[in-house]
């Protein structure tokens, strides 16, 4: 779903925010692959045989896998969401995320949004 019709349909804020814990709940996740990468390696250190070896091998690169996903989804969603949280101060009054959606080009990344103080129009930007 694109930024426009995730805006218009929680606001602002509750985007935001959706975004905020999303990030955070990758983060956890990386988290826990660390700690499985951790685990399968004391198990590999403890294995008596070659298979026990292998599949703890395989848990490791699987764990690895995830967390380096998970890290990465994390850094993506808390950049953006911070790219686009600098972008909602209106540039006349300085009001922060009170504004409406006026306009935005479903190919495009960008929306058009004007101020519900002082009615200045400006164009936020999702470069990510």
């Amino acid at each position: 779903m694109e930024l426009a019709d995730r805006i218009r349909e929680k606001g602002f804020r509750k985007w935001y925010e959706g975004e905020l814990l999303s990030g955070h709940a990758h983060l956890v996740l990386c988290f826990l692959c660390v700690v499985g990468v951790v685990a399968a390696f004391e198990a590999a250190s403890r294995a008596q045989s070659l298979t026990e070896r292998a599949y703890d091998g395989m848990v490791v690169v699987a764990c690895a896998a995830a967390g380096l996903w998970a890290l990465r989804r994390y850094l993506y969603r808390m950049t953006r969401a911070e790219a686009i949280a600098q972008q909602a101060d209106c540039p006349q009054c300085g009001t922060y995320a009170r504004f409406t959606l006026v306009q935005s080009d479903p190919g495009q990344r960008w929306v058009r949004v004007c101020c519900r103080q002082c009615s200045r129009e400006w164009q936020i930007d999702d470069d990510g």
